[in-house]
């Protein structure tokens, strides 16, 4: 399935909304304006919540996790390494996403068990933050998209130090 996900332009918070390949909305993510930390909930165009990301304070490296249904369903976190940016997104059991990927060009992908399952990259012609993201059948789409606003958000606070 391919998505594109792009910033509200003019919003008090961090609003983004997601469109399908045909340029249909599917999703809308909603920022809280006044909170510690970000928090954002991903709901589909009725406005129904399907996951809740929400950043964890008070961490080494940034963390932030990721409800569905009140629990929390996974927690994705920025590794520490050297000279390049990794992420990792880690889900119930042995089904974790690692990310990785040029970020400072912001094109990377999701894999899992050895095989890529999302792509993503962004659209540097446009006055907002644009992505593209492609998965591949199967796949948890509402939890790989929460995972690139994460990144988006992780990338845009990086910026700002």
């Amino acid at each position: 399935m391919r998505y594109v996900i792009r910033e509200k332009f003019w919003s008090w918070g961090d609003d983004f909304y997601v469109y399908d390949e045909n340029q249909q909305p599917v999703y809308q993510i909603k920022g809280k304006v006044f909170s510690w930390g970000d928090q954002l909930a991903f709901c589909d165009m009725q406005g129904n919540q399907l996951a809740y990301i929400k950043q964890r304070l008070l961490t080494f490296m940034p963390c932030y996790e990721i409800y569905h249904g009140g629990k929390m369903f996974a927690e994705m976190r920025k590794e520490f390494t050297w000279f390049k940016q990794k992420f990792t997104l880690d889900v119930p059991g042995p089904n974790d996403y690692t990310i990785d990927g040029s970020f400072w060009l912001h094109d990377y992908q999701f894999q899992r068990k050895g095989r890529t399952v999302a792509k993503v990259c962004k659209d540097f012609w446009t006055w907002n933050d644009t992505y593209g993201i492609e998965t591949v059948g199967g796949e948890d789409d509402v939890t790989i998209l929460s995972a690139c606003i994460v990144i988006d958000q992780i990338l845009h606070d990086d910026r700002n130090d």
